[in-house]
């Protein structure tokens, strides 16, 4: 049973950093692709970031240069380092395995202008 479980979200003031880390089991995730998904209230979830299995990522325009997806796989865990936040990184982030339906339950980011 494939499980992803979030963490690292909090409350931060704009300008702030924080590290998101999402840990997995049953599935070892250097063999795939992993992705951050975000879902802001009342916008629809969009692809923050994406790290795929050569180590080659890609970011979302929004995030680029600021935003950090790596992956630890002797942790089996990936992360996302989010430096220079801004109030419209406040959100729901999410892991998840691309193209297929392993998501974890989020945690929530929340940055104070």
């Amino acid at each position: 049973q494939v499980q992803l479980a979030e963490s690292g979200g909090g409350l931060v003031q704009a300008g702030g950093s924080l590290r998101l880390s999402c840990a997995a089991s049953g599935i070892i995730l250097y063999t795939r692709s992993m992705a951050w998904y975000r879902q802001a209230p009342g916008k629809q979830r969009e692809l923050v970031a994406r790290i795929f299995s050569s180590g080659l990522t890609n970011y979302a325009d929004s995030v680029k240069g600021r935003f950090t997806i790596s992956r630890d796989n002797g942790a089996n865990m990936v992360y996302l380092q989010m430096s220079s936040l801004k109030a419209e990184d406040t959100a729901v982030y999410y892991c998840t395995v691309p193209m297929t339906d392993y998501w974890g339950q989020g945690t929530r980011v929340t940055v104070s202008s």
